[in-house]
C-alpha cells in the first residue's frame, strides 16, 4: 500500500501531500470533504497528456459524484463535464511538467502535511499504525487511504507550482493607490430602469402591421407536423388510492431497517472560528486569541451568537449561516472540538477551544442521547413510501402483462386493452415534436413514441410521471405553410416585443439627452412614464439591487457629480443614470487599509500569474504534440436521456 510509516519520530514514509479541496474550500476541515470519483478507466479517451490519458468514464464518475451531492440542471451538465475535463487535464499537465523540471514532494513535506490535517495519525511523535490511520481517514473523509493519499499528493504538487510561479510577485505604490481608490470611491446615482417587457402591455399592433409582418416573414412561419393520439393509462395515483397498508406491514418494514432509526449521541452546534493555520508567528497567534476572547465576551454578555458568527467567523462554510454546523456525531470532528461540544448543555456557550485550525467558540443549540426512534414516531413516514412502492410494483406488473399482450398481437385495440386492465382512456390535443405534452407529464419518451407510431399500431407501455401509457395514433396533421390565423398570436407577440425594445431604447436616448441638457432627471423620467429612483452610496464592489452591479456601472466612477452616463444596456433592459453625489476616498484611511489592500492586490496578481502559467503550459504542450483534447466526446452530457 502506498505509504508506510516508521514508528520513529522522523522516519515517516506516507505518500501524502496537501488536499487542494481542503485548502480552497470550506474551513470545516474537520468535517467530511468531497469524495473523488474512482470508476474504472474507460478506453474511450477524451484527452491525452504525454503518456497519460483522461477517459470519458473518469469525467462521468466525477459528474455523477457531484450530482449525488446536489441537483444539477440537465442543461448545465455539459458545462460541468467540460470544467471537470479541464481540471483533470491540468492535474496531468502538472504531473508531466513536474517530471520535466524535476519537481518532487519530499517525505518530510508529506509527513508535515499529515500532521497539519490529520494530527490524530500521530501520538506525540509516533505514528499510530496503519489500521488506526486507515480508520481515521475513512471516518473523517470517507475515503480509502490510497485515494486520500493521491489527493494529498496532487494538492501539494500544485502548491509547489503555484509558489514557483508567484513567489517573485510584488505590489507597487501606484497599484496600492489604485486599489485604495477602487475600494473607497463611492457614488450615489439617480437612475431609471427601463424594462421592455413592462412596455409590451401598452403596445397593440394594428391589423395592417400584423398582415405586413406576416407577408414579410412568411417563410419564417411554418407549422410542423402535429399528431393526435389516444392513450390508455396505468394510473399509479389511482392504484395508490385503492391500496391499504396495515400497521403490521409497516412494522415489518420498520424492523427490517431498524438501523436507519438508531440515533447516535449528537449535538446541534454553532461555532465561530478565528483561524491560526498558515505561517503565523507567536505574536500573531496571541493577537488572534485576544480577538477571540473579545468576541467570546460579547457572546457571554448576550450578543446574538449568529450575528457574531456572520461578522467575525473565518469559516466560509458556516459564516453566512450564522456558524451553524448542523447535527454532529462523535468521530466527526477533531478530538478537542468534540470533547467540548459534547460536554456542553443545550444553550450553553463554551470558552475558547484551540484546535489545529484556530480558536473556536462553540454554542450547543440542541442535544440528543443515543436512542432508537420508536415505531409510533416513524410509522407515518414509512407508510407513504411503502404505499408508493406497492403501487409502482402493481403498475409495473400490469405494464409487463400489457407488453406481453401487445407482442402477441399488435392488432389488439386500445379500448380492448383498457377494458381488460381497467385503464384510464384519454386523447391528447394536436402536438408537435417540440410542443409540451402536459396531459402525460411532458415525457420525452412519450413524445418520441408518438412520432414513431404508425397507423393501426399500439406502442408498448411507456413510463411517465403518471404511470405507464399505451399510445394509439389517431390523426396526423402534415407540416405546412402557416396561414395568418394560425400564427396571428405569435406575430402579435413578436411585434410587441420588437416595438417595446425600440420604444425602450428611444426613451433611454431621450432621457439622457434631456438630462444632459440640464433638465431635472426625475422630472424628465416621470414625463417619459418611468420611475426615477436614487441609490445608496455604492463602491465598485457594490450594486443597485435589482438593477446593476458596481462593475457594470464602472463608467459612473469617472464622472463628476451631476454627470449623466450613456445608456447602459443590461440584456433586454436599459439603465439611465446621473451622478447625484460622489464621495472621494479619505487619504487618512490609506495607512489603516494598506495591509489589507496589499494582500488583495497581491492575491489578484498571483491568481492572474498562475492562470497565465496554466494557459501557457497548455499551449506549449499542444505545440509540442504532448497534449490532445477531444471535447466532442462529451456530447452525451446534457443530452436528453
Amino acid at each position: 500500500m502506498a505509504g508506510v510509516l516508521d514508528n520513529r519520530k522522523t522516519g515517516t514514509r506516507i505518500l501524502l501531500g496537501a488536499v487542494v479541496l481542503l485548502l480552497g474550500g470550506s474551513m470545516l476541515l474537520y468535517l467530511v470533504p468531497t469524495t473523488p470519483g474512482t470508476g474504472e478507466a474507460s478506453t474511450d479517451t477524451v484527452a491525452k497528456i504525454g503518456d497519460q490519458s483522461v477517459s470519458l468514464q473518469e469525467v462521468r464518475d466525477k459528474v455523477n459524484e457531484i450530482e449525488r451531492q446536489r441537483q444539477i440542471p440537465k442543461f448545465f451538465e455539459s458545462r460541468l463535464a467540460m470544467e471537470i475535463l479541464q481540471q483533470l487535464v491540468f492535474q496531468k499537465e502538472l504531473e508531466y511538467e513536474s517530471k520535466r523540471l524535476g519537481i518532487t514532494v519530499s517525505d518530510q513535506e508529506r509527513a508535515d502535511r499529515i500532521r497539519q490535517f490529520l494530527p490524530t495519525a500521530f501520538n506525540g511523535g509516533t505514528f499510530v499504525g496503519m489500521d488506526r490511520y486507515a480508520a481515521e481517514v475513512q471516518a473523517r473523509f470517507q475515503l480509502p487511504v490510497a485515494e486520500f493519499e493521491e489527493l494529498l499528493r496532487q494538492g501539494l504538487l500544485e502548491e509547489k507550482f503555484r509558489k514557483l510561479v508567484t513567489d517573485g510577485i510584488s505590489v507597487g505604490p501606484a497599484e496600492l493607490q489604485d486599489e485604495f481608490r477602487n475600494k473607497n470611491e463611492k457614488v450615489k446615482l439617480d437612475y431609471a430602469l427601463i424594462k421592455p417587457e413592462e412596455l409590451e402591455a401598452k403596445i397593440t399592433p394594428n391589423e395592417a402591421e400584423i398582415q405586413a409582418s406576416f407577408e414579410k416573414n412568411k417563410s419564417k412561419y411554418q407549422v410542423p407536423e402535429k399528431r393526435v393520439v389516444r392513450y390508455a393509462l396505468v394510473d399509479v395515483n389511482q392504484i395508490r388510492q385503492t391500496l391499504q397498508i396495515s400497521d403490521d406491514q409497516v412494522k415489518v418494514q420498520y424492523q427490517q431497517n431498524i438501523k436507519q432509526y438508531q440515533v447516535p449521541n449528537r449535538v446541534h452546534a454553532e461555532h465561530i472560528l478565528l483561524m491560526t493555520v498558515g505561517n503565523k508567528t507567536d505574536a500573531e497567534v496571541e493577537e488572534i486569541k485576544k480577538k477571540a476572547e473579545d468576541i467570546l465576551g460579547q457572546a457571554k454578555k448576550g450578543a446574538k451568537f449568529e450575528d457574531l458568527a456572520k461578522k467575525y467567523s473565518e469559516d466560509p462554510g458556516t459564516k453566512d449561516k450564522g456558524g451553524d454546523l448542523g447535527w454532529l456525531v462523535q468521530g466527526q470532528t477533531v478530538p478537542e472540538f468534540e470533547k467540548v461540544a459534547f460536554s456542553l448543555q443545550k444553550g450553553q456557550i463554551s470558552d475558547l477551544v484551540k484546535t489545529q485550525y484556530g480558536f473556536h467558540i462553540i454554542k450547543v443549540m440542541d442535544k440528543e442521547t443515543a436512542h432508537t426512534k420508536p415505531f409510533e414516531e416513524v410509522k407515518d413516514s414509512l407508510r407513504a413510501p411503502l404505499l408508493l412502492s406497492q403501487a409502482d410494483k402493481q403498475a409495473s406488473d400490469t405494464s409487463d402483462q400489457i407488453s406481453a399482450a401487445i407482442r402477441r398481437s399488435n392488432k389488439t385495440s386500445l379500448d380492448d386493452l383498457a377494458n381488460q386492465y381497467k385503464l384510464v382512456v384519454g386523447e391528447t390535443r394536436a402536438v408537435g415534436a417540440t410542443d409540451p405534452l402536459l396531459e402525460l407529464g411532458n415525457s420525452t419518451d412519450v413524445k418520441d413514441a408518438i412520432f414513431r407510431l404508425r397507423a393501426g399500431e399500439l406502442s408498448l407501455p411507456v413510463r411517465t410521471d403518471r404511470g405507464y401509457v399505451v399510445l394509439s395514433l389517431k390523426t396526423v396533421l402534415p407540416a405546412h405553410q402557416a396561414t395568418l390565423d394560425e400564427v396571428r398570436d405569435k406575430i402579435t407577440t413578436d411585434l410587441k416585443r420588437e416595438k417595446a425594445a425600440e420604444l425602450a431604447r428611444n426613451k433611454a436616448d431621450e432621457l439622457v439627452k434631456r438630462a444632459k441638457a440640464g433638465e431635472k432627471f426625475d422630472v424628465v423620467a416621470k414625463a417619459l412614464g418611468l420611475e426615477p429612483k436614487t441609490s445608496d452610496l455604492l463602491a465598485r464592489d457594490g450594486s443597485i439591487p435589482g438593477a446593476a452591479s458596481g462593475k457594470q456601472l464602472g463608467a459612473a466612477f469617472s464622472l463628476n457629480a451631476g454627470g449623466v452616463g450613456a445608456p447602459l444596456n443590461l440584456g433586454q433592459n436599459w439603465l439611465i443614470y446621473r451622478v447625484a453625489e460622489k464621495q472621494e476616498p479619505n487619504p487618512a484611511d490609506f495607512e489603516k487599509q494598506k495591509r489589507e489592500l496589499t494582500e488583495t492586490v497581491l492575491q489578484s496578481k498571483r491568481n492572474l500569474a498562475y492562470e497565465a502559467f496554466r494557459t501557457s503550459l497548455e499551449t506549449r504542450l499542444k505545440q509540442e504534440g504532448k497534449l490532445k483534447l477531444m471535447p466532442e466526446k462529451l456530447q452525451s452530457f446534457g443530452a436528453p436521456s
